[in-house]
Protein backbone atom coordinates (compact mmCIF):
# COMPACT_ATOMS: atom_id res chain seq x y z
CA UNK A 1 0.00 0.00 0.00
CA UNK A 2 1.42 3.39 -0.98
CA UNK A 3 1.80 6.42 1.29
CA UNK A 4 -1.13 8.08 -0.44
CA UNK A 5 -3.25 4.99 0.11
CA UNK A 6 -2.24 5.04 3.78
CA UNK A 7 -3.87 8.45 4.03
CA UNK A 8 -7.13 6.82 2.92
CA UNK A 9 -6.76 3.53 4.81
CA UNK A 10 -9.89 4.29 6.82
CA UNK A 11 -11.94 5.03 3.72
CA UNK A 12 -15.65 4.42 3.98
CA UNK A 13 -18.53 5.95 2.11
CA UNK A 14 -20.38 8.83 3.72
CA UNK A 15 -23.98 8.14 4.59
CA UNK A 16 -25.09 10.33 1.72
CA UNK A 17 -22.87 8.54 -0.79
CA UNK A 18 -23.84 5.11 0.50
CA UNK A 19 -27.47 6.04 -0.06
CA UNK A 20 -26.64 7.27 -3.56
CA UNK A 21 -24.96 3.97 -4.42
CA UNK A 22 -27.94 2.01 -3.12
CA UNK A 23 -30.17 4.03 -5.44
CA UNK A 24 -28.00 3.00 -8.39
CA UNK A 25 -27.98 -0.64 -7.28
CA UNK A 26 -31.78 -0.59 -7.12
CA UNK A 27 -31.92 0.08 -10.87
CA UNK A 28 -30.73 -3.47 -11.59
CA UNK A 29 -31.93 -7.00 -10.75
CA UNK A 30 -30.51 -8.22 -7.44
CA UNK A 31 -28.17 -10.65 -9.18
CA UNK A 32 -26.84 -7.80 -11.36
CA UNK A 33 -25.90 -5.30 -8.66
CA UNK A 34 -22.35 -5.18 -10.03
CA UNK A 35 -23.77 -3.25 -12.97
CA UNK A 36 -23.63 -0.20 -10.68
CA UNK A 37 -19.82 -0.29 -10.62
CA UNK A 38 -19.29 2.77 -12.83
CA UNK A 39 -21.61 4.90 -10.73
CA UNK A 40 -20.08 3.62 -7.50
CA UNK A 41 -16.53 4.33 -8.66
CA UNK A 42 -17.55 7.83 -9.71
CA UNK A 43 -19.10 8.50 -6.31
CA UNK A 44 -15.99 7.16 -4.57
CA UNK A 45 -13.70 9.30 -6.71
CA UNK A 46 -15.65 12.45 -5.96
CA UNK A 47 -15.54 11.69 -2.24
CA UNK A 48 -11.75 11.29 -2.45
CA UNK A 49 -11.21 14.63 -4.13
CA UNK A 50 -10.95 13.47 -7.73
CA UNK A 51 -8.99 10.22 -7.56
CA UNK A 52 -9.37 6.58 -6.51
CA UNK A 53 -6.98 5.24 -3.88
CA UNK A 54 -6.77 1.47 -3.55
CA UNK A 55 -8.91 1.53 -0.42
CA UNK A 56 -11.75 3.28 -2.24
CA UNK A 57 -11.68 0.71 -5.05
CA UNK A 58 -11.81 -2.04 -2.43
CA UNK A 59 -14.78 -0.35 -0.75
CA UNK A 60 -16.65 -0.33 -4.07
CA UNK A 61 -15.86 -4.01 -4.57
CA UNK A 62 -17.16 -4.87 -1.10
CA UNK A 63 -20.31 -2.81 -1.55
CA UNK A 64 -21.12 -4.57 -4.83
CA UNK A 65 -19.95 -8.06 -3.76
CA UNK A 66 -17.51 -7.86 -6.63
CA UNK A 67 -13.98 -9.27 -6.88
CA UNK A 68 -11.45 -6.54 -6.18
CA UNK A 69 -9.50 -7.32 -9.34
CA UNK A 70 -12.60 -6.88 -11.52
CA UNK A 71 -13.31 -3.52 -9.89
CA UNK A 72 -9.71 -2.47 -10.53
CA UNK A 73 -10.05 -3.59 -14.15
CA UNK A 74 -12.96 -1.20 -14.60
CA UNK A 75 -11.15 1.66 -12.85
CA UNK A 76 -8.08 1.24 -15.06
CA UNK A 77 -10.04 0.85 -18.31
CA UNK A 78 -11.94 4.14 -18.29
CA UNK A 79 -9.99 7.39 -18.63
CA UNK A 80 -12.36 9.30 -16.36
CA UNK A 81 -11.05 7.44 -13.33
CA UNK A 82 -7.80 8.66 -11.77
CA UNK A 83 -5.56 6.30 -9.85
CA UNK A 84 -3.36 9.06 -8.50
CA UNK A 85 -4.09 12.53 -7.09
CA UNK A 86 -5.07 15.27 -9.53
CA UNK A 87 -5.48 19.02 -9.34
CA UNK A 88 -8.62 20.76 -8.19
CA UNK A 89 -9.61 21.16 -11.85
CA UNK A 90 -8.85 18.48 -14.43
CA UNK A 91 -8.45 19.85 -17.96
CA UNK A 92 -8.84 17.32 -20.76
CA UNK A 93 -8.00 18.64 -24.21
CA UNK A 94 -9.27 16.66 -27.18
CA UNK A 95 -6.59 16.25 -29.85
CA UNK A 96 -8.39 13.80 -32.14
CA UNK A 97 -8.54 14.69 -35.85
CA UNK A 98 -11.56 17.11 -35.92
CA UNK A 99 -10.20 19.13 -33.00
CA UNK A 100 -6.66 18.99 -34.37
CA UNK A 101 -7.83 20.32 -37.73
CA UNK A 102 -9.56 23.18 -35.93
CA UNK A 103 -6.60 24.20 -33.80
CA UNK A 104 -6.34 21.97 -30.72
CA UNK A 105 -2.53 22.09 -30.98
CA UNK A 106 -2.57 25.86 -30.49
CA UNK A 107 -5.03 25.51 -27.62
CA UNK A 108 -2.77 22.94 -25.98
CA UNK A 109 0.27 25.20 -26.30
CA UNK A 110 -1.69 28.12 -24.81
CA UNK A 111 -2.66 26.00 -21.80
CA UNK A 112 0.87 24.72 -21.27
CA UNK A 113 2.39 28.18 -21.46
CA UNK A 114 -0.21 29.80 -19.23
CA UNK A 115 -0.12 27.08 -16.58
CA UNK A 116 3.65 26.49 -16.95
CA UNK A 117 3.18 22.73 -17.16
CA UNK A 118 3.14 20.05 -19.86
CA UNK A 119 0.45 17.52 -20.72
CA UNK A 120 0.15 14.95 -17.95
CA UNK A 121 1.35 17.33 -15.25
CA UNK A 122 -0.25 19.22 -12.36
CA UNK A 123 0.50 22.82 -11.41
CA UNK A 124 2.61 23.40 -8.32
CA UNK A 125 -0.37 24.89 -6.48
CA UNK A 126 -2.37 21.73 -7.30
CA UNK A 127 -5.01 23.87 -8.98
CA UNK A 128 -4.93 22.29 -12.45
CA UNK A 129 -4.09 18.96 -14.04
CA UNK A 130 -3.63 19.07 -17.83
CA UNK A 131 -4.34 16.04 -20.01
CA UNK A 132 -4.66 15.00 -23.62
CA UNK A 133 -7.66 12.78 -24.43
CA UNK A 134 -9.28 11.07 -27.37
CA UNK A 135 -12.58 12.18 -28.89
CA UNK A 136 -15.09 13.53 -26.35
CA UNK A 137 -17.92 13.59 -28.89
CA UNK A 138 -18.30 17.33 -29.51
CA UNK A 139 -16.62 17.32 -32.92
CA UNK A 140 -19.03 19.80 -34.47
CA UNK A 141 -17.84 22.44 -31.99
CA UNK A 142 -14.14 21.69 -32.28
CA UNK A 143 -11.71 22.46 -30.82
CA UNK A 144 -12.98 21.63 -27.37
CA UNK A 145 -11.90 20.54 -23.93
CA UNK A 146 -13.53 19.21 -20.80
CA UNK A 147 -12.87 20.84 -17.43
CA UNK A 148 -14.26 18.80 -14.55
CA UNK A 149 -17.83 17.95 -15.66
CA UNK A 150 -18.26 20.64 -18.31
CA UNK A 151 -17.45 20.99 -21.99
CA UNK A 152 -15.90 24.18 -23.38
CA UNK A 153 -16.14 24.39 -27.15
CA UNK A 154 -15.18 26.58 -30.13
CA UNK A 155 -11.95 27.39 -28.32
CA UNK A 156 -9.21 29.82 -29.28
CA UNK A 157 -5.80 30.17 -27.63
CA UNK A 158 -6.85 33.57 -26.23
CA UNK A 159 -10.21 32.32 -25.07
CA UNK A 160 -8.83 29.34 -23.22
CA UNK A 161 -6.53 31.59 -21.19
CA UNK A 162 -9.56 33.63 -20.11
CA UNK A 163 -11.32 30.43 -19.04
CA UNK A 164 -8.33 29.30 -16.99
CA UNK A 165 -8.01 32.72 -15.37
CA UNK A 166 -11.68 32.58 -14.38
CA UNK A 167 -11.17 29.21 -12.70
CA UNK A 168 -8.08 30.57 -10.94
CA UNK A 169 -10.24 33.36 -9.48
CA UNK A 170 -12.72 30.81 -8.18
CA UNK A 171 -15.32 31.65 -10.80
CA UNK A 172 -17.41 29.25 -12.88
CA UNK A 173 -17.07 30.31 -16.52
CA UNK A 174 -19.94 29.56 -18.86
CA UNK A 175 -19.50 26.14 -20.50
CA UNK A 176 -20.51 25.26 -24.03
CA UNK A 177 -19.58 27.12 -27.23
CA UNK A 178 -17.33 30.12 -26.58
CA UNK A 179 -18.04 31.63 -30.00
CA UNK A 180 -21.51 32.85 -29.10
CA UNK A 181 -23.40 30.36 -31.22
CA UNK A 182 -26.28 28.40 -29.72
CA UNK A 183 -25.24 24.80 -28.98
CA UNK A 184 -24.17 23.30 -32.35
CA UNK A 185 -26.01 25.68 -34.67
CA UNK A 186 -24.10 26.93 -37.75
CA UNK A 187 -21.49 29.58 -37.00
CA UNK A 188 -23.11 31.75 -39.67
CA UNK A 189 -26.47 31.57 -37.92
CA UNK A 190 -29.64 29.53 -38.33
CA UNK A 191 -30.91 28.86 -41.85
CA UNK A 192 -33.94 26.79 -40.86
CA UNK A 193 -36.16 26.53 -37.79
CA UNK A 194 -35.36 30.15 -37.05
CA UNK A 195 -38.23 30.44 -34.59
CA UNK A 196 -39.06 28.14 -31.70
CA UNK A 197 -42.45 29.75 -31.11
CA UNK A 198 -45.22 27.20 -31.47
CA UNK A 199 -48.25 27.97 -33.59
CA UNK A 200 -51.40 28.80 -31.67
CA UNK A 201 -53.56 27.05 -34.31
Amino acid sequence: MTTLDQEHKQFSFTTENQTAILRHIAKYPKERKQSAVLAALDIAQRQCGGWLPQTAIEAVAETLDMPKIRTLEVATFYSMFNLEPVGQHVIQICTTTPCWLRGSSEVTVACERHLKIKLGQTTSDEKFTLREVECLGACVNAPMMQIDDNYFEDLTPEGVVSILDAFSRGESPRPGPQSGRHTSSPESGLTTLESTTESSD
